[in-house]
């Protein structure tokens, strides 16, 4: 089980209080300055919704909770001398449970709630970017990554982008990897992950993931900005 936002920043701060003791307050503050905190958030928060029909204005009150939520942690780590931070869009949860076409989205209010929320990420990093003095980010645009990937799937190296590695139904998007899932206890699994986009219907395959993580480290302004993480840590 994920361990809530708020609860990490309380571990955080607990970490803080040992470095200061251990380090004195002029060593850790120059290594809390230095760190770059990565922040990934969103998909489990908006999992429960994307099968009931809801008004907008929820939508919009709702995702303004969760970006609160992520603003206020960002202003605790930065009370407490961090300054780097590598934020993760969040990817359309309409297309998360794909079949049949790759790039799909047959949960129309999935992505209606991944639009609200990258909206509303860009716009409260732009505006913390002018209150904070010496903040920096490095966000990546996941679902312009995943474009990227998915439409150049061959030279990424998957063979396979419809259909996932682990799973039963058609194309293994039922979510029974493991046969621990619901009523379907049958299931299949490819021999070899890494020519799949998909690992199952929710994750991703390891490479996938390692070459999203390679965009966020050094990707174009396009993909990750204003600074990609490889930048943040040099800076």
């Amino acid at each position: 089980m994920a361990i809530d936002l708020r609860t990490q920043v309380s571990h955080f701060k607990n970490v803080e209080k040992l470095l200061r003791q251990k380090l004195g307050d002029a060593e850790a503050k120059s290594l809390l300055s230095r760190a770059v905190y990565l922040i990934v958030i969103g998909a489990n928060d908006y999992l429960p919704f994307l099968n009931c029909t809801v008004s907008q204005s929820f939508n919009e009150e709702y995702v303004g909770m969760v970006i609160g939520n992520l603003t206020d942690a960002i202003k605790e780590i930065y009370k407490k001398g961090g300054r780097k931070f590598g934020i993760l869009g969040l990817g359309n949860l309409g297309f998360m449970t794909v079949s049949g076409n790759a790039g799909s989205s047959n949960i129309p209010e999935g992505t209606v709630l991944s639009e609200l929320h990258n909206a509303a990420l860009s716009k409260v990093l732009e505006e913390l970017n002018i209150q904070l003095e010496g903040f920096r980010y490095a966000k990546q645009d996941i679902n312009r990554t995943v474009a990227e990937i998915l439409s150049n799937h061959e030279i990424f190296g998957a063979k396979e982008v419809a259909t996932a590695c682990c799973g039963s139904g058609p194309n293994r998007r039922n979510f029974n990897c493991g046969g621990k899932r619901g009523d379907w206890k049958e299931y299949e699994v490819c021999s070899d992950p890494s020519e799949y986009f998909f690992f199952d219907a929710y994750h991703l395959t390891e490479k996938t993931n390692r070459q999203i993580a390679e965009f966020l480290w050094r990707g174009t302004p396009n993909f990750t900005g204003p600074y990609n993480l490889k930048a943040l840590f040099e800076t």
